[in-house]
């Protein structure tokens, strides 16, 4: 069986998941890489699309809001006489060449950006990290090296997209080779519940195959950007109940010694 059709009935048949307990451990490894790359398809979408229109988004706010400004031994000037605030919704951006906002003032505008008289500053989830522009000793920065920057990383997203989207997968692989794994060990608990006998190595082997219907759903709960409430009980919930019942389906010694 071939691993589309593998996917398909271990979303809802637990008689094919146990009996996929005797398949190569390097096919079930395949399914769970497969399961992973599928789970994260609605990450990778929405990280390209978000990363796609901060750069649009940044590019329109250098270009039509912020006034040409000058960043040299430690200081900004710009063309204003006074702070300019832009609200952005999700976050402002503040451009002050007079000295007169502080770090307290931007740290209250919640998720913020700031070019300041004499730093750079960043507020974000009821933080603020400030970088002094005396960091940038010897090297003048201007409004179009910004935009110039900007343009870099928009050239570069056909290598920072793939990049990211790797490491997500890697990272999403390693936790759901952690979460068969655990979910296995319970199984040993739930063979003795079901009085039947099954090693450890086969037990993984099934649990890898009973995360599927549950994967699918916060699959497609991502890609429409639902949330779900209680999803880790839930997903644990259902994961333990689809391998309870495969394990079920595997006959007991008394009946196999009857037969």
């Amino acid at each position: 069986m071939n691993i589309f059709k593998q996917f398909y009935k271990s979303t809802h048949s637990p008689s094919n998941i146990a009996s996929f307990r005797f398949q190569g451990i390097g096919k079930t490894i395949l399914f769970v890489f497969f399961l992973t790359f599928i789970s994260i398809l609605p990450t990778i979408y929405y990280l390209s699309t978000l990363l796609t229109a901060g750069i649009e988004s940044t590019k329109s706010v250098i270009t039509e809001d912020i006034p040409s400004f000058t960043i040299d031994n430690g200081v900004m000037s710009a063309d204003s006489d006074v702070p300019i605030t832009i609200d952005k919704g999700d976050f402002t951006i503040i451009v002050d060449p007079t000295g007169v906002i502080t770090n307290e003032e931007v740290e209250d505008e919640g998720n913020a950006i700031a070019l300041l008289k004499n730093e750079f500053a960043v507020s974000s989830g009821g933080r603020i990290d400030t970088y002094p522009y005396s960091m940038l000793e010897g090297l003048t920065l201007t409004k179009d090296d910004f935009k110039e920057m900007v343009n870099t990383v928009d050239g570069m997203k056909g290598i920072i997209i793939p990049i990211m989207s790797a490491f997500i997968f890697l990272f999403s692989s390693a936790i759901s080779f952690i979460e068969v794994s655990i979910l296995a060990l319970i199984g040993l608990a739930l063979k003795n519940l079901a009085s039947r006998s099954i090693s450890y190595r086969h037990l993984w082997r099934m649990a890898a195959y009973s995360v599927t219907l549950p994967t699918v759903f916060f699959t497609i709960m991502a890609a429409l950007n639902t949330t779900v409430p209680n999803s880790f009980i839930i997903n644990w919930f259902v994961e333990i109940i689809i391998l309870f019942l495969a394990i079920k389906e595997i006959p007991s010694k008394k009946t196999t010694i009857e037969n």
